[in-house]
């Protein structure tokens, strides 16, 4: 076959090997994630296979990256995901990650922010840590 019989549409729903050779990480993983991170909601068919949208894509990304790259525990990433909001974290963490793309970023908006935070307050607390973590590594 060729590939272009393969080639998803970016709007495609994706099985948790495709997610997870994506992302790179291993499907276990995403399995346990799913049970920390009620945020993960994949659809689940007949005999409990998992069909995830590209909005649970990103936010996967968004966990990946925060625990693999920003070296956030779980409890500390559950903690960023409940009080910034899932939306505010996802376009954060890809303009963190992506600072010389000219993609646009999964968008966000205000009303997704709890208590009056900003899109700035999460973005400075991604970078202190980023800061931290690189100054820790180097000691």
């Amino acid at each position: 076959m060729s590939a272009s019989k393969h080639a998803k549409s970016p709007n495609a729903f994706r099985t948790i090997s495709e997610v997870a050779d994506s992302i790179g990480i291993p499907q276990h993983v995403l399995r346990f994630w799913e049970s920390k991170f009620s945020q993960i909601k994949p659809m689940k068919r007949g005999g409990g296979r998992r069909y995830y949208r590209p909005e649970d894509v990103e936010v996967i990304d968004a966990i990946r990256r925060l625990l693999h790259d920003d070296g956030y525990t779980i409890k500390g990433a559950q903690k960023l995901l409940r009080e910034h909001g899932v939306k505010a974290v996802v376009q954060q963490t890809y303009v963190l990650h992506n600072p010389d793309e000219n993609v646009e970023p999964p968008k966000a908006s205000n009303e997704d922010l709890p208590d009056g935070a900003s899109l700035k307050t999460i973005r400075d607390r991604l970078e202190k840590t980023r800061e931290t973590l690189s100054k820790a590594l180097k000691e």
